[in-house]
């Protein structure tokens, strides 16, 4: 698939997710994790890539001089905008853009970040290598996203694409380490939590294909025994439970 037809499905999907996505249990935990690790200071300029509606950079802003979001799909940075006047911030501007292509000079932000979005790129690296541009010298890098051993790993890649076709792959924790070592990050930090899903609240969220979504209850059902995907499925009741096993990296430049 090339990038243009990879970035159009990408549009379809989040444009469709935006509204039911903010309303996800589980996309607002875990933020005072990341501002720990990030080191937020009021002196930051926060550059959030693949920013979605603003869910992580609206709270960032609220410590941070200045933030910037940048994303692909207009319907997100929509609700990005209202969920920042709804919470009166006025440090915060909203790009709709490609982040392989960032349309920022050299060393212009302190901080640049991004959550859940590194199993949407076609090429990981070519996205690291302009976070790292944008990044000025001492500044940090913060990347948030689900990372799964290589025992678990295509199991849960096979699902999430039925679930989302915009999903490309999640990486392994040797994937994500090779990958950060191409790049001069010095005091690299790792951090782990896991956000709590229920299947039918997810698949509601996420417009699978028609028939997609007893598929992927079939394949939540045989995990409950198998334990394939690296998600401790579960049941809470009569309801399917499970937890994506989020990694944080954060670098300095």
């Amino acid at each position: 698939m090339n990038t243009e037809e990879h970035n159009a499905k990408i549009v379809e999907q989040f444009s469709k997710q935006a509204i039911p996505f903010t309303k996800l249990s589980g996309h607002l935990d875990s933020i005072e994790i990341l501002k720990e690790m990030a080191e937020l200071t009021p002196e930051d300029n926060v550059l959030d890539i693949a920013c979605g509606p603003g869910l992580v950079l609206c709270e960032f802003a609220k410590t941070a001089s200045q933030g910037t979001g940048i994303d692909i799909t207009q319907v997100m940075l929509e609700q990005a905008q209202e969920r920042q006047k709804n919470l009166g911030l006025t440090n915060i501007k909203w790009d709709l853009g490609n982040v392989t292509e960032l349309p920022y000079s050299s060393n212009s932000f302190s901080l640049v970040i991004t959550r859940y979005s590194f199993h949407h790129f076609l090429d990981p690296k070519k996205v690291l290598s302009e976070m790292y541009r944008v990044c000025k010298p001492n500044g940090r890098i913060l990347i948030a996203d689900v990372v799964l051993s290589k025992e678990k790993v295509n199991a849960f890649n096979e699902m999430e694409v039925i679930r989302d076709n915009s999903h490309t792959k999640a990486l392994t924790f040797e994937e994500f380490e090779e990958l950060l070592s191409l790049f001069e990050l010095t005091n690299l930090k790792r951090a782990s939590y896991k956000v709590e899903m229920e299947l039918e609240r997810q698949l509601t969220a996420s417009f699978p294909k028609e028939g997609d979504d007893e598929k992927l209850r079939q394949i939540f059902k045989n995990d409950l025994t198998e334990n394939n995907l690296g998600v401790e499925s579960h049941l809470i009741g009569n309801e399917i439970h499970f937890s994506y096993p989020i990694s944080v990296y954060v670098g300095r430049k």
